[in-house]
């Protein structure tokens, strides 16, 4: 008895996951309206975005993979990329995306190092990253290299999805600032060494994060899960409206094409 209820139970929640997914799109494209026409704040709606955006991909993956291995993702996500930011937060060391300084409007620090939503950051970067770079290898996924494709397409999105953040988190929010390097190029104060060591830093949370997250329930291939890809270029998009508020034009137009060539890429693999 307690087995088939259990069963039951299970099939309840499952059957639930398609009305809450399309609910989740919605969510995302009014928060995106909202933040468009509406005098919100800032720093809060960032907040309520990223977690809109994470609770999205963990509604996605919920269809693919129990709950425990999603939110054993999202944590390794947190911990190597807070460790990570925080590292680069301690000036005498600044390793591995250089010295940043953390301001007020980001949220309380932990520490004195690191503010809270920096974690938050980290698991919609590499949740909506990854089932990004998913939907596009679809076409591919029976090749004997495919992992790999994933795990390097991933890494590449995030960092993409940094050089959309970049501007509007410094010259637009004011949510850290860059101490200038012997590197003369920089984006927005960010030198190259920062997008670099964004996508090193997503590889290695692959690497500890994967073996949660590789699919545990055998049979057909994976169900086109667009919530991660609605996540990603929503949180591109809601950067360069933030960014045009402030008259960050080149950093609007850069927007503007990453989120063209990136969409020009989706859309064959979720045609496939």
């Amino acid at each position: 008895m307690a087995t088939t209820s259990d069963s039951k139970t299970s099939s309840n929640a499952t059957s639930l996951l398609p009305a809450l997914y399309g609910t989740l799109h919605m969510l995302l494209a009014c928060l995106a309206l909202g933040f468009v026409f509406l005098p919100l704040h800032d720093g809060l709606f960032c907040v309520f975005f990223l977690v809109c955006a994470i609770v999205s991909c963990m509604v996605g993956l919920a269809r693919q993979m129990p709950w425990q291995n999603i939110l054993m993702g999202a944590g390794i996500a947190a911990v190597i990329g807070s460790l990570a930011h925080a590292l680069s937060a301690i000036h005498s060391w600044a390793i591995p995306f250089g010295p940043v300084y953390f301001h007020e409007a980001c949220g309380a620090q932990i520490l004195d190092l690191l503010p809270w939503p920096i974690s938050l950051l980290w698991v919609a970067a590499i949740l909506a990253s990854r089932g990004t770079a998913r939907v596009i290898l679809r076409p591919w996924r029976k090749l004997k290299t495919y992992g790999y494709w994933q795990l390097g397409l991933t890494s590449v999105l995030a960092m993409l999805l940094d050089f959309a953040i970049e501007p509007y988190a410094t010259a637009s929010q004011h949510f850290w600032s860059w101490q200038a390097t012997k590197i003369p190029l920089n984006w927005y104060g960010a030198s190259p060494l920062n997008f670099i060591s964004w996508a090193f830093v997503a590889l290695l949370i692959q690497a500890f994060a994967t073996p949660a997250m590789v699919k545990k329930r055998p049979g057909s291939r994976s169900p086109l899960d667009m919530l991660p890809v609605t996540a990603w270029l929503g949180l591109v998009i809601f950067c360069a409206v933030g960014c045009a508020r402030s008259g960050l034009w080149p950093a609007v137009t850069a927007d503007a094409l990453v989120v063209l060539l990136t969409a020009g890429f989706v859309i064959p693999g979720a045609r496939w």
